[in-house]
């Protein structure tokens, strides 16, 4: 049996990071001869109140099933957006039960209902649920994290992100994320987004993707306000949007999600990325925006703790610099450092996207997946 059956609340077209990486997976496992199918939601992540069709996409049949609407606005809503989907699914589970069932972590919980209704679980874990939420000063009910780690073991296997994130869990299997196979660099001289973004041969720090709580900003915000020749541009949305642009300084420009089309160029109008995640989550999320970096050969600053995953394979592979959380002069002396040196930073950029034909392209995912895959069939 190949039969697989995706179940997150986001899925093509949508934009957000967990959609784009199911509908990758989705897609891939279909070109290779599998039935594939996906459970999602008729919303997008920006925009609850769309009403997206059942469709069929490059040989995945996706079942958006149905769910309330109140969206991310307020965290009531949002919890009855979930509970509403985790209903629905599980109904549309048991029509499914012959079926390898991937559950990714939107919405977080969703193994429980599809442990409870399939007989072939794989987990993708995105993030930890509820210890993100814990680290994040919530307060979460002792049950749910008994229930969490039920379906984690009745899991034939628990798809990690990394090293840190595996020893959490039984069954773990590491299989790292990646980006779209169409991103490719684009030269500045030759980038015209480039020019209708920047005007003049500044320094270009980006920051693309999800402004979450689980990303900090005090200190790229202080450091980019000591270096007014630098322009930082930011390319996305999430909670802290708001937040952030309200205390941006001049040298800040925003701009919403880019399609996928638009995205090697959109990534390639930075001279340098930034990537963030508050040291209390580490080992709990690994953020995905990193390996579009690395794809489109530009260097990293991370900003976190240096113990970290990303921290230490940026050391190892030389493709850019750590900073800790709050270090702003550190930050500052950073960005300044490769705004002077931008063959330095150039040649950082290329180790980068070594590193990601080396062990970050898809189609090791893809293989690694296939092998879980057909062993969790068995």
């Amino acid at each position: 049996m190949r039969r697989v059956l995706f179940v997150n609340r986001y899925f093509h077209p949508d934009h957000s990071a967990t959609s784009q990486m199911a509908s990758a997976l989705a897609f891939a496992l279909a070109a290779r001869g599998w039935e594939v199918g996906a459970l999602t939601s008729r919303q997008r992540y920006d925009d609850a109140s769309a009403r997206l069709a059942s469709e069929v996409v490059d040989g995945v049949r996706i079942e958006r099933i149905w769910s309330t609407r109140f969206g991310r606005a307020a965290l009531a809503g949002r919890a009855i957006d979930y509970l509403s989907f985790y209903v629905s699914a599980f109904f549309a589970l048991l029509r499914r039960r012959d079926a390898v069932v991937i559950a990714m972590t939107d919405p977080p919980l969703i193994s429980v209902v599809a442990a409870l209704a399939s007989k072939r679980l794989v987990n993708w874990v995105q993030d930890f649920f509820p210890e993100v939420a814990e680290a994040l000063g919530m307060r979460v009910m002792r049950p749910l994290r008994i229930a969490r780690n039920w379906s984690l073991r009745r899991a034939r296997a628990n798809v990690v992100l990394g090293e840190q994130m595996a020893a959490r869990v039984p069954k773990a299997v590491v299989i790292h994320n990646w980006a779209d196979s169409s991103l490719v660099p684009v030269a500045a001289d030759s980038n015209p987004l480039r020019d209708e973004w920047i005007k003049g041969d500044s320094f270009v720090a980006g920051y693309s993707g999800n402004l979450g709580r689980a990303h900090e900003f005090e200190t790229i915000l202080g450091a980019i306000e000591r270096l007014p020749s630098v322009r930082l541009v930011i390319s996305g949305g999430g909670a802290r949007l708001d937040d952030v642009r309200r205390r941006a300084p001049a040298n800040v420009s925003f701009h919403p999600y880019q399609p996928l089309e638009m995205l090697s160029r959109a990534l390639s109008v930075a001279d340098v990325h930034l990537v963030s995640l508050q040291p209390s989550l580490e080992g709990l999320i690994v953020p995905s925006k990193f390996y579009g970096i690395l794809a489109v050969a530009r260097p990293v600053i991370f900003i976190g703790s240096r113990y970290g995953e990303l921290a230490q394979l940026i050391r190892e592979s030389r493709c850019g610099l750590v900073v800790e959380s709050g270090d702003v002069d550190a930050l500052a002396r950073a960005i300044a450092s490769l705004a002077g040196d931008r063959a330095g930073a150039a040649a950082m950029g290329q180790r980068g996207l070594a590193l990601y034909r080396e062990r970050f392209d898809p189609a090791h995912a893809f293989d690694a997946w296939e092998k879980v895959l057909e062993e969790a069939s068995a």
